[in-house]
């Protein structure tokens, strides 16, 4: 494992991905040899990769940043390496060009670009709302897809789900089936 890349057995078959310093920094800390991560595709004439993360909240971001004009691949993991996820949404959200035009690479026209496309596009940010541990925000992020595939307004979603902390009677995180019924309950 490299800072840029791991190599992912899979039944004796080594998958090499790109990853983010975010990632690989999970990935360091991680006690075991049997570790997560969420992989992105891309085919292309000339080329084929994977990119790895070691949340779908970081895979997600990057999805959404290379759907913005003049924001490829390797810009996205370059931008995710620099900023967590948490610092560019919030970033995007209170517009703060400077911040993004920080990561390297970024110019001025892309940065205002970037916060303008995505203004709609990234979660609700409220410090005191949001779910910190890693475990909870999977377990969000994956309420958040069902629920909208369910047929609920994305914002709305959003909104319900960055509205507590989404936690049981004795103080332990809700599992992802747990938010959803209760997310069907006020929706």
């Amino acid at each position: 494992m490299e800072p840029t890349q791991a190599v992912v057995d899979c039944g004796g078959v080594g998958y090499l991905l790109e990853i983010t310093l975010n990632t690989y920094e999970t990935l360091r800390r991680a006690d075991s040899e049997r570790v997560r991560l969420f992989a992105h595709y891309v085919v292309r004439e000339d080329t084929q990769q994977l990119f790895g993360f070691s949340d779908m909240g970081e895979r997600e971001m990057f999805r959404i940043l290379v759907g913005v004009s003049g924001v490829g691949n390797q810009t996205a993991r370059v931008m995710l390496s620099s900023l967590t996820v948490d610092e560019l949404r919030e970033a995007i959200q209170t517009q703060d060009v400077k911040k993004v035009q920080r990561v390297k690479g970024i110019g001025a026209k892309t940065a205002q670009r970037i916060v303008l496309e995505l203004a709609d596009k990234v979660g609700v940010v409220s410090g005191a709302a949001r779910v910190e541990s890693g475990q909870a925000n999977v377990a969000r992020d994956e309420a958040l897809t069902a629920l909208t595939m369910l047929g609920f307004a994305k914002p709305a979603v959003e909104k319900l789900l960055t509205s507590q902390d989404w936690k049981n009677a004795d103080g332990s995180a809700m599992t992802v089936e747990e938010i959803i019924k209760e997310g069907l309950r006020r929706l």
